[in-house]
């Protein structure tokens, strides 16, 4: 989570040169009256310079998010960036000297990226040592070239399956190199503006929610598995913060478990475990 003294203002890459500090002065005259006092705003790598990195230091800016996307220079330029590798690496550097907080967006789905390509991005962006990632899966937007390449058959968006087990495998592969701030963004945000009308693409309002409970859900299976009997029943003991997750968006986890491993979950707050962990054991056994 973003620290609370900071909140995101937006993407500054459409946005003129000319406007930047009529932008951010809006913006921290709006923040005060919401109990903020740094922002944190959104770029393209090849728009940072030392001149643009001044100016967000004069307007309480705290967090540059790097709109990297990917890492393969053939994909970007399929999406048509003016951006390569070399200018992220650069860009990333010259934040960091400046003594900006550092993250990047991270694109699934992207035209033509693979799953292979998006676990190379996150390796590569992890080697940057960023302090969070912000995960994009790639819907379809009206009035965008990405609508004219669906409706010619040149682009086929990620089904909501898909979309789920690629963040999936991106969070893996961040979290084995130890990138702990990882998010996923809001859907229902970008959704709510007539500008940005989602017409195709996985789609959800809960999207995140998804991802994190499909995450839950594999870290049960594989804790039941390791039982030496065949379980009927389980309690599973978490911060109860976590609750909706182990049961899963509509009941979805506690019904994929009946219906795929015919175990039964009963699950529990615990304040004292940490988020992130649980406890797992078994309540019953089948005999037969």
């Amino acid at each position: 989570m973003d620290k609370p003294n900071e909140i995101f203002v937006g993407s500054l890459t459409t946005l003129p040169k000319s406007e930047y500090e009529e932008f951010l002065d809006k913006a921290n005259k709006d923040i005060k009256q919401k109990r903020f006092n740094r922002l944190k705003v959104a770029i393209a790598p090849n728009l940072i310079d030392k001149e643009f990195l001044k100016i967000l230091k004069e307007y309480n800016v705290s967090t540059i998010e790097i709109e990297a996307q990917s890492t393969s220079d053939y994909i970007l330029k399929k999406c048509g960036y003016t951006y390569n590798y070399a200018n992220i690496k650069k860009a990333t550097k010259m934040v960091k000297w400046h003594r900006f907080n550092v993250s990047f967006q991270l694109g699934i789905g992207l035209p033509d990226s693979t799953k292979i390509d998006e676990l190379n991005t996150a390796k590569e962006l992890a080697k940057l040592k960023p302090h969070r990632v912000r995960i994009y899966p790639m819907v379809v937007v009206k009035n965008t070239k990405l609508e004219n390449d669906f409706k010619e058959g040149n682009y086929e968006p990620l089904t909501l399956n898909q979309a789920i087990e690629r963040c999936k495998d991106v969070i893996y592969e961040l979290n084995r190199k130890h990138i702990k701030q990882i998010s996923i963004v809001k859907q229902n945000e970008l959704n709510e503006s007539k500008e940005t009308e989602i017409i195709a693409g996985p789609y959800h309002e809960e999207f995140g929610q998804l991802v994190t409970d499909s995450i839950w859900y594999d870290s049960i299976v594989e804790k039941i598995k390791e039982f030496n009997v065949k379980v009927r029943k389980v309690k599973i003991e978490v911060n109860p913060k976590e609750l909706p997750n182990i049961i899963g968006y509509k009941r979805e986890n506690a019904e994929k478990l009946q219906e795929f491993y015919d175990v039964e979950i009963k699950a529990e707050g615990n304040p004292e475990i940490k988020i992130g962990k649980s406890k797992i054991s078994v309540e019953e056994v089948y005999t037969n």
